[in-house]
């Protein structure tokens, strides 16, 4: 008897704690003093959400949203819009961001869009957009205690031969790169499938060029969703390029939604880059740059659902 009450004790016990675990989830609610949440997960890698991926749950306000992704155990955060959001803001966020133990990820360096002022052109007038950009990220990566900040080069400039567009764009981060080094920054190139047009377009395209820039502070973005499109042949590529990476950004294909929402395996691709980065002792910040596929809280607890299947890979 003393036996089956110990059990009992014992069973009781657990599913009171995992119902309160489930309650906790479905009060998730706009952020508040007595705000509720399922608890830390312990993510085995750094996964970084943005801004408005968790805004039915957390709220508007940022600060309120960085608190709830730290109560669901993320451990990063990445804002592309970071060098256009008010000084002021930039410093709070950074504190914020300081005191929950999350590290900041990248921001995109304003050079005014993806595909404008291309640095594969050459053009003076380009070239002093793109510095005048990296100055100015110097001091926003200062106020919000980042390291790395995303440069997509531009458009192929289409009346120059490839080996011309290369080299200008080259000549153009390296120059970047001497205003970054000495801050301790990185500029990561991005490559991506938005568009043909887009100078950057694969990841060995992008590693030749970080070698050629030749500097610490310019390093590769292996994006998997954008890579899935143009390459394939993920884990392939990842380990071909290992040595210039020094960012990852996650979408799933078709959708640019979160992992287990279409082909992209992302939980055989994050033990692949754990079990690589812990033997070479790296580590990445893999930032959230998608959508959600569901609407409302209960889609942003099945977002947080799949990344906790996603990262439940062996070790």
């Amino acid at each position: 008897m003393t036996q089956r009450r110990d059990f009992l004790k014992t069973a009781l016990a657990t599913t009171g704690a995992t119902l309160a675990g489930v309650s906790a989830v479905q009060a998730a609610s706009p952020a508040s003093a007595d705000r509720l949440t399922a608890g830390k997960n312990k993510f085995k890698l750094d996964y970084a959400p943005h801004i408005g991926m968790f805004e039915n749950s957390a709220g508007k306000d940022p600060i309120d949203q960085l608190k709830f992704m730290a109560d669901q155990g993320f451990t990063a955060f990445e804002d592309n819009g970071m060098m256009g959001r008010d000084p002021a803001l930039q410093e709070k966020m950074g504190a914020e961001m300081a005191r929950l133990g999350i590290k900041m990820g990248v921001f995109v360096v304003d050079k005014g869009g993806n595909g404008q002022n291309t640095l594969a052109a050459g053009k003076k007038e380009y070239i002093d957009i793109f510095l005048n950009g990296c100055k100015r990220a110097v001091d926003t990566a200062k106020r919000c205690n980042a390291k790395f900040m995303t440069v997509v080069p531009g458009d192929f400039e289409r009346n120059l031969p490839i080996g011309i567009q290369t080299g200008n764009v080259i000549d153009a981060l390296r120059r970047g790169a001497d205003i970054l080094a000495p801050a301790g920054l990185v500029m990561v190139l991005e490559a991506l499938s938005d568009t043909p047009n887009l100078f950057l377009r694969t990841s060995d395209q992008t590693y030749e060029i970080c070698r050629a820039v030749n500097s610490p502070a310019c390093k590769s973005l292996f994006d998997i969703y954008h890579m899935q499109k143009n390459e394939g042949h993920i884990i392939p590529h990842i380990d071909w390029a290992w040595d210039e990476i020094g960012y990852f950004q996650i979408g799933d294909n078709p959708g640019r939604k979160e992992p287990t929402t279409g082909e992209i395996n992302y939980k055989n691709i994050f033990k692949h880059v754990y079990d690589k980065a812990k033997a070479t002792n790296r580590s990445f910040i893999f930032g959230m740059e998608h959508g959600n596929s569901q609407a409302g809280a209960a889609g942003e607890m099945a977002l947080i659902k799949a990344y906790v299947e996603s990262d439940s890979f062996a070790v």
